[in-house]
């Protein structure tokens, strides 16, 4: 049942949406193709081949690239903006 101005599949959408932007965001950070990186740029670390060889043009050793990760959840948040009410009154 829905209330207000919001369709029964309201809260689905809002889900999927806000799957679909982190699909879409984690995409842009992958370096497709390229070479990875034998020395971390961030440390200077030497990057296992392992990880070279499981993920396609690595640049920073694991924990430099944790903590880069931890940077970017601040920056980015997977709260979907479309889905407020203020977007339902248009």
């Amino acid at each position: 049942m829905a209330s207000g101005w919001a369709s029964d599949d309201a809260v689905n959408q809002q889900i999927e949406s806000t799957i679909a932007d982190a699909i879409d965001h984690a995409r842009n950070q992958l370096a497709l193709g390229a070479e990875s990186a034998e020395y971390c740029e961030e440390c200077g670390e030497e990057i296992p081949e392992a990880r070279r060889k499981a993920i396609n043009g690595v640049r920073f050793c694991v924990a430099c690239q944790t903590e880069r990760d931890k940077e970017m959840q601040k920056t980015f948040s997977l709260y979907n903006r479309r889905g407020s009410k203020d977007s339902q009154l248009r």
